[in-house]
């Protein structure tokens, strides 16, 4: 699985936030939900419309996003 067949991005949409299959659901949603300690099941049950698979892109996209995270730093 790669996330890039699962999470997209809409500039008309919520923002242009990366979203999960054309929905209205966001990337920051599902990891909002799994940081407040919802499991996949319970975000399952709240949505529906979600799978197991989403839930796991949004992780290898947050995964991907941190692991290309660059930090400047200026000498003073």
């Amino acid at each position: 699985m790669s996330y890039h067949d699962i999470i997209t991005i809409e500039p008309d949409k919520r923002g242009g936030k990366p979203c999960i299959r054309r929905m209205r659901i966001t990337v920051y949603d599902v990891l909002g939900w799994l940081a407040a300690g919802m499991s996949t099941a319970e975000i399952i049950d709240d949505f529906p419309e979600l799978t197991e698979t989403d839930i796991r892109a949004c992780l290898e996209f947050a995964a991907d996003r941190e692991h290309r995270l660059v930090a400047s730093v200026s000498a003073a």
